[in-house]
């Protein structure tokens, strides 16, 4: 039978009407509440991209293993940085502790115009990748990317970040790891003149990647058109020379037996008397690198010049035909 509504007053409230449902008593226990669905946990804060686990592509050429390799002054950011061929370098190489020795990403330049092709995220995307695969990367940083020196000491997906490094080499010296602005008068006591150089040098890396784009027309290997000018300009060449004497000076009164540094795009390997001067090179002009063999020895390895003399026999085939 229908069940009447019942007014209850009870602490002056009065009891809505319990009306039951059919098949069912009034004096039976309430139905259990299904318990609600688990909330999905929040997704972690940090997720690691899928391509960092990707295998590499199989390649015809063996990997080359080096202890160490330095690079710099890449510029990325940059129409003059040699974004494809340094990221052919990077995949073509297996360290144990890779250098970027500042100037990774020009800074100065992004600051005035947006410019970075999938080819820099390439480079980006190797640097990540090694350090994923257990080398240690270690980012010195410098005048074009100063920015990042208020964040030293930090590390950015397995990239330590660092102002200067002291690296022990297989066959015990210590060598300064710097990457060399400190130690230019210009960039310290006059950086007007910098920018003004800066701009300058970057209508010259203009003129370069045109120069060199008439020389792959005519199948001719690459030539850096600003090193070769450098090289003939008799201030530019004294102020190399003072440059590396005032490195190697600071790194001798420490007390080490060497310095590897980057900054003025002048590969090169220099003894002072027992101490040995290092210089990287760049990836806008001359694309070289400094690397370290297991037993200590050190040499540069001039990647374009490499990539040209493996072309030759290929280049020479076409023009026989």
């Amino acid at each position: 039978m229908p069940v009447q509504p019942r007014r209850v007053r009870q602490q002056g409230m009065i009891e809505s009407p319990t009306i039951a449902a059919p098949g069912t008593d009034l004096l039976d226990p309430p139905a259990a509440t299904p318990p609600s669905p688990p909330l999905s946990s929040p997704p972690p804060a940090s997720r690691i991209p899928e391509w960092l686990g990707l295998p590499e592509p199989r390649g015809f050429r063996p990997k080359r293993r080096y202890r160490t390799v330095w690079i710099s002054d890449t510029h990325l950011g940059t129409r003059g940085c040699n974004a494809v061929m340094l990221a052919d370098f990077l995949a073509s190489v297996e360290c144990g502790t890779l250098y970027p020795v500042a100037a990774i990403f020009d800074g100065w330049r992004l600051k005035t115009g947006w410019f970075w092709p999938d080819s820099h995220n390439e480079v980006i995307r190797r640097l990540l990748k090694m350090a994923h695969r257990g080398t240690r990367v270690v980012l010195i940083a410098g005048n074009h990317d100063e920015m990042l020196r208020d964040y030293a000491g930090l590390s950015f997906g397995g990239v330590e970040l660092l102002l200067e490094d002291i690296h022990t080499t297989a066959d015990g010296r210590r060598l300064l790891v710097t990457h060399g602005d400190c130690f230019d008068a210009v960039v310290l006591h006059a950086r007007w003149v910098a920018f003004l150089g800066d701009h300058a040098y970057t209508w010259l890396l203009r003129a370069n990647i045109l120069f060199n784009a008439v020389r792959r027309r005519l199948k001719l290997p690459y030539r850096s058109l600003s090193q070769h000018i450098k090289r003939r300009v008799k201030n530019a060449v004294q102020y190399i020379g003072r440059f590396e004497e005032a490195v190697a000076r600071e790194a001798l009164e420490r007390g080490l037996d060497g310095v590897v540094c980057g900054h003025i795009h002048t590969a090169e390997i220099r003894d002072f008397g027992g101490f040995t001067y290092y210089n990287d090179g760049d990836w806008v002009e001359s694309c070289t690198a400094l690397v370290e063999e297991a037993d200590g020895t050190m040499r540069i390895v001039d990647w374009a010049a490499e990539q040209a003399a493996a072309r030759a026999p290929a280049r020479q085939v076409e023009q026989a035909r």
